[in-house]
This record gives C-alpha cells, structure tokens and sequence, in this order.
C-alpha cells in the first residue's frame, strides 16, 4: 500500500459517525509571499522597509505585498504606490517576478505533498490541508504542522503560518492570530474561549460590508454571531445569514478536495488598466476586443463556451459598475464576445466620468459538447468557419507567439499595454 492511498484508508476507517470534531485540517499561509520571495534575493533589504508594486508607468502602481516592517508603518496591500510612499518616507519598491512564485509555490506544495494528498489551494500561497489520516503515521495535527513549518523555512528560506482545527474556517482563523512562522492550535472542546472573542470580521465569510451591518445591529464578535438567533441572521443576510452562524458555532464540515480535483469553471474573465484614461466609446471597443480574444483562446483551449458576458468599468473617481446579457446561443468566438460586451455597454453605461479599467467576463459556462437548441436564423456553417479560423490563429500563436497575428485596432489603441500582446512597446508592431 502506497503512502497517500495510506491517507485515505486510514481517513475512511476513522470512525466519526458525521462528527465533524475527529476531523484535523491545517491551512497554511505564507508571509508576505511576494516580498518574502523578492527578500531572498536581496537580503540586504531585510531591516528596510519593503513593497513588491506593479508599474506606475502602466498605471498598474498598487501595492501587491509589503514587509513586516511597511506594514508598521501602515503600508496596506491593494493601495497605490504614491500613497505608500507618502506613508513610509525610504519605503523600497521591487517589480513583481510570477514565475519564480510560481516555482516556490509548487516547491512548498512539494511538502504539503509528503503528509497528504488532500490538498485544497486558496490561492498561489495559502492551502488547506486534511491531515486526518496522516495522524496515523507523523501525530498530532499540531506535530505536523509544526514539521511543515520547520521544512518550508531550512529548504526553502520562506515562512509559513499555521492554523490547526477541526474544519477550515477555524483553522483559516489559526494561521491569521499568530504571524510569521507560527503554528495556532484551536480545538474542538475549547474553540468559544479561543476565538468567540474576536472581532467578527476576523472570520472568514465577513468581510468589511457585512461586518458594517452586523455592527449597527449590535453585533461585534464571533461570539455574538455564534449566540444571535439564526432566523434573525436569515432576515438580516438571507441564507449566507445561516452560513455564518454555522460558521460561528463550528458547524462548516465542507471537505478539503483532492489535489487534483479542479472546481468547475464558473467564468472566465480578462482586465486592464489603461495606461490613460478611456474618453470615447472608440477607445472601449479597442479594449473589450484585446481582451475578448484572451477570453475566447481560453475557452477553446478548456474545450467550454460561454452563454453571456459581463462588463465591468472602473471610472477615474475608481466607482465600478458592472453590466451582463445572455447570448441566444453558446459561443467561443472573440468576434461575439466583444460584440456583446459593447452592446451591453452603449445599452446600460451612462457616461459620468472618464474610464480606468475595463474587465470583460465569459458566464454562463458550459461545455462546448453540451448540446444545444438550434434556431433557423443562424448560420451554423459560418460559425463553424470563424471557429476554425480562430483555433488556427491560436495554433499559430502557440508555436510563434502571441505577436504573430493580432487585431488591427492595435494599430490605434495607444491607450492599451503592448506587453500584453508581446510587445515591448508601440514601435515594434511597425
């Protein structure tokens, strides 16, 4: 018997009779990923105080991670760069590097790998792991997870933290009470004492929206989520009103999924910021239309189609409204992407001020053999004509790169990113 089917034996035999209390599921989140990764390569900065920034030149300059050090400082992920700066006077910005994230990410994964094969990701830096059955052969959760600490930071440089519970939403809270390198145990007989003090927005499931509404109701702590009668909850949230009293009093028992299990695609979306602001109807086309062909390449290459799209604007005060119609039939042509995301727009966006950023998304999944009721006005040989055009230019961009055959509203969108389509800048399309 091989070690990960080991994990699962042991899990099933685990007698708990649905008690979701004999369960043990760690989440693990690295700190500070992106400037912890940037850090390694310039030890150096490790006394200073640190931000890994996108371009301020393409009008990308947000905050994408900070150092302990910035955070003191009140440095904030998702703010501009200006604004940290102001902030932190000899605050150092680096350019973000995905692809060596990418190889840390899956080096960590690499040990998470060793305890179990239930492997639930979060995002490239945190996971949820089960290790009910893992106990068997390496002990307590608590055991484990500090194991998993103490390799991730001799082979890899990097820190993690590490909540212990019986179910995800506790130990998501375990890994956020105590930062960096840490491990936070929060069991099943004595988890009220542990956490229903806690604001309730340190649960997840609360953001800053809800936990404004709960707060003018009176309610402030987990506790007082966990205590609050469920009906009132409902009347307040509707269903997600039950989740969160669920969630309060222990109750989420959702499993962690299989490493190689993949949550169905439920949209497939693409956005930009300008490198200036968008001033005409023109200028929105020729962004809607860059990012429609990313779209449509990606449903063909996950063999879906797309029943509708959703447009969504961010104006220069950074309101964001957002806009969606149904197509009379599936499709995963760029050409009726972009021309439904223009539709919708001229139909519902009301000009108030100039346009930031544009995202276009494919909804309505379904997979491009799902069958499907067809209409006498349509021409279905057409379609088919443009679809096999479109797997060409894919196959070609594949083998030549994504510069080798691209719309000609590139040749007037000077508003738009030309790294995007890979170009180092506009000169070289000519």
């Amino acid at each position: 018997m091989t070690q990960q089917s080991f994990f699962r034996f042991r899990q099933d035999d685990c007698a708990w009779n649905g008690n979701p209390a004999y369960r043990t599921i760690l989440h693990c989140d690295l700190n500070n990923y992106f400037a912890s990764v940037e850090l390694l390569d310039h030890p150096e900065l490790r006394d200073k105080p640190v931000i890994v920034g996108g371009s301020t030149a393409e009008r990308h300059g947000i905050v994408l991670a900070k150092n302990y050090i910035a955070k003191a400082q009140g440095v904030m992920t998702g703010e501009a760069v200006w604004q940290a700066m102001n902030k932190c006077p000899g605050l150092i910005s680096l350019d973000p590097h995905y692809d060596k994230y990418l190889d840390y990410s899956r080096a960590v994964r690499g040990i998470y790998q060793r305890y179990t094969d239930q492997i639930e990701a979060m995002g490239i830096d945190e996971c949820f792991l089960d290790v009910t059955g893992s106990m068997y052969l390496f002990g307590s959760g608590a055991k484990i997870a500090d194991e998993i600490r103490k390799s991730v930071k001799a082979e890899t440089g990097l820190t993690i933290s590490v909540g212990v519970s019986f179910n995800k939403i506790f130990a998501k809270l375990g890994s956020d009470m105590k930062k960096p390198d840490a491990v936070t145990v929060i069991p099943p007989d004595s988890f009220r004492e542990v956490i229903w003090s806690l604001p309730a927005y340190e649960m997840l499931g609360v953001g800053m929206k809800t936990y404004k509404k709960l707060w003018y109701r009176g309610i402030r702590t987990i506790g007082d989520i966990a205590c609050c009668q469920p009906e009132l909850l409902h009347s307040y949230f509707g269903k997600m009103g039950y989740v969160l009293w669920a969630y309060a009093n222990g109750l989420e028992n959702s499993p962690v999924m299989d490493q190689d299990d993949r949550c169905p695609i439920k949209s497939v979306g693409h956005g930009t910021t300008t490198t200036a602001d968008l001033t005409t109807e023109r200028e929105v086309f020729d962004t809607i239309i860059e990012l429609s062909e990313e779209i449509g390449m990606k449903l063909r290459k996950n063999h879906i189609s797309c029943g509708g799209v959703a447009v969504s604007i961010r104006e220069n005060d950074m309101t964001v409204r957002e806009y969606q119609m149904k197509f009379p039939r599936s499709t995963q042509l760029a050409r009726e992407i972009s021309r439904g995301a223009m539709r919708v727009f001229r139909q519902k966006h009301i000009w108030r001020c100039d346009i930031r950023s544009v995202t276009v998304r494919a909804i309505y999944i379904t997979n491009e053999t799902a069958p499907e009721q067809l209409d006498l006005f349509t021409d279905t040989v057409k379609q088919e004509e443009l679809l096999s055009l479109e797997h060409t230019i894919d196959d070609l961009r594949k083998r030549y790169g994504d510069h080798v055959v691209y719309s000609a509203s590139y040749l007037c969108a000077d508003k738009l990113s030309w790294q995007r389509i890979g170009f180092r800048d506009h000169s070289e399309i000519y």
